[in-house]
């Protein structure tokens, strides 16, 4: 674990740099972000598959692009990050310094979202908060389980279950079996899609707008 000390000459170095550098001082948030979810990415690539010391170097390379976002700003120092992501931690684990009882993973989720709605009560939907950036599939995932807390998209879940039911019948029905198998029919529909000119990820991230749109309308009436 880095020392407070490591943190601080990570933040100098940074501090030095853009104040040093010529295409440094030409960033801006905007013209960062490529280089944020291609980093974020990489952390991910480490986890699945690479070893202890690339995840160590890709994590580094993400904290770099949080260090060049508040070096970046006029608004806030990496302090302030910092000082605000420490004071939500303690918000949100009551049961950690606040003598609220967790016994349970549930009731540490039943604090952290109660905690979270109370920092957040100026959001009108349940889909206030939701990067709409996000990759489709995890997009997808994300405005469905959000759609449920409102009764929208159950149907979707009833469709499935009629197409288990034609199976037990001894039709025939491609559902996959395992999470290997559905990896294969998600790829073999995105190779559907490439040979036939769609774009698989506008296909999904369109639905998933119509889907939102449902989940907001749900909730107004």
């Amino acid at each position: 674990m880095a020392s407070r000390d490591e943190l601080r000459r990570a933040a100098d170095v940074m501090e030095q740099v853009h104040q040093s550098c010529v295409w440094s001082r030409e960033m801006t948030h905007q013209k960062l972000v490529p280089y944020l979810t291609e980093e974020a990415a990489e952390v991910v690539d480490a986890v699945e598959s690479g070893s202890a010391d690339d995840l160590r170097e890709e994590l580094g390379d993400l904290l770099w692009q949080v260090l060049f976002h508040s070096a970046v700003s006029e608004d806030f120092t990496i302090d302030d990050v910092a000082a605000g992501l420490a004071d939500k931690m303690i918000r949100r684990h009551p049961h950690v310094f606040a003598g609220e009882e967790a016994a349970t993973p549930e009731r540490v989720l039943e604090l952290w979202n109660a905690a979270k709605a109370a920092e957040k009560r100026s959001r009108t939907s349940v889909l206030d908060g939701v990067p709409a950036s996000m990759p489709a599939l995890a997009l997808a995932q994300k405005v469905l389980g959000k759609g449920e807390k409102v009764g929208v998209g159950l149907e979707l879940v009833e469709e499935i279950q009629a197409v288990e039911a034609l199976e037990r019948a001894g039709e025939e029905a491609l559902l996959p079996e395992t999470e290997e198998e559905l990896g294969d029919t998600m790829l073999g529909l995105v190779a559907l899609a490439r040979a036939r000119g769609w774009d698989a990820e506008r296909a999904l991230r369109g639905r998933v707008r119509e889907f939102a749109g449902e989940v907001r309308t749900a909730e107004q009436g």
